[in-house]
């Protein structure tokens, strides 16, 4: 929605003659969709169109969708996809599926103005309990990219949003998407007396959190695979040409280069920022000391080595005889991941992922949900 957000501004708040407007905008997709969620198209009751969902699909059932909307005042929700049955049907040639929310806003709405640039739109989806609840609100004060506005402001800026109840958990989780970077959908429990849960749609204009993977081998791989449904910018960094192949990591930057130099360009190229994830996987001395003495030295939120408990004694012992202070070696989560038992590239991954989650959250001791219970 932020990509057509300046021009719907431009209609609802037009000094002379505000009009209506329509935004419709893709909140899910499922296999090859040309557009990703986030994309939206501006329509108004002139039948005028700003922006594309899908380059020409779908656009003219989105139109008429958006047209009963600003008749009607209704948001819905609507799915499009190939028709195998009608080849003419509406639909998505490439074969894959979106889901468009469809959503009218009256001329003059508080919750779509902003002063400054927006980083970040929140949009409640309709449901039977509510299809006529107010759906949007926007964030354009200037967010801190490392702590995202703050639980209270959120708090405030999404009670129009959704129950008293719920806010407070609805501004922690909406807040955790804006200081990642991420886009997607948020469900929170039905409010009393409701049937349906409650869904979010949160799109962010915030770069996405970045994640540096040293050393290209097999538990790499499973930790990249695992993690690209994080949203994370994802890059794999090896100097050795013939383990860096980035057909080997879909969804990955892959950079042949010593990991120590390359840190340094991308901290100097402000590539890392205070929410950055190093994981040094290259279980090799030669390339793990340099990188980490580097790595410690940078203001990022989770620096981890890969290793057993004896290399990993030998590890901080070389690392203070490069120069790292206590300190510094104090931030080190080595050997990597949380003590679950895991064996296979892809346990390993899981369990490094679980430890980067749990630092991120702020908790040094983590437990089952059960023993809460």
């Amino acid at each position: 929605m932020l990509d057509v957000l300046p021009a719907a501004q431009k209609l609802l708040f037009d000094q002379r003659q505000p009009r209506d407007v329509a935004i419709a905008t893709i909140i899910a997709t499922e296999g090859s969709v040309p557009r990703p969620a986030g994309t939206s198209m501006r329509v108004d009751a002139t039948g005028a169109i700003i922006g594309s969902l899908t380059g020409g699909c779908v656009e003219g059932a989105v139109l008429e969708a958006c047209q009963d909307a600003l008749a009607t005042g209704h948001a819905s929700v609507q799915g499009f996809g190939y028709s195998d049955e009608d080849a003419f049907a509406v639909g998505l040639m490439c074969g894959g599926r979106i889901h468009v929310l469809i959503q009218p806003f009256r001329s003059g709405c508080p919750s779509l103005r902003s002063d400054s640039e927006p980083v970040a739109v929140v949009l409640r989806l309709p449901s039977a309990d509510d299809a006529c609840a107010p759906m949007a609100a926007v964030f354009a004060a200037a967010v801190d990219e490392s702590t995202g506005p703050s639980t209270d402001a959120l708090a405030v800026s999404l009670e129009p949003l959704v129950p008293d109840a719920v806010v407070e958990t609805a501004a922690q989780r909406v807040g955790a998407f804006i200081r990642n970077g991420r886009t997607g959908s948020i469900r929170l429990a039905p409010p009393e007396g409701g049937s349906e849960p409650i869904e979010l749609f949160v799109e962010t204009r915030i770069e996405p959190a970045h994640l540096l993977v040293v050393g290209a081998n097999a538990f790499s791989r499973a930790l990249v695979e695992a993690a690209r449904p994080l949203g994370l910018r994802i890059t794999v960094c090896d100097p050795r040409p013939a383990f860096a192949d980035p057909a080997s990591f879909p969804g990955a930057e892959v950079v042949r280069a010593w990991p120590h130099r390359f840190l340094t360009e991308a901290a100097a190229t402000d590539e890392l920022d205070d929410r950055s994830m190093i994981c040094v996987l290259s279980h090799d001395p030669k390339v793990d000391i340099p990188t980490l003495t580097v790595a410690l030295d940078l203001d990022v939120a989770y620096v981890g080595a890969m290793g057993s408990r004896r290399s990993d004694r030998d590890r901080r012992a070389a690392l203070r005889e490069a120069g790292v202070e206590s300190p510094a070696l104090a931030r080190l989560h080595s050997p990597i991941g949380l003590d679950l038992e895991t064996f296979t590239p892809a346990e390993v991954a899981v369990s490094i992922l679980a430890e980067i989650l749990a630092v991120r959250g702020g908790r040094r001791q983590v437990g089952p949900l059960s023993d809460d219970a």
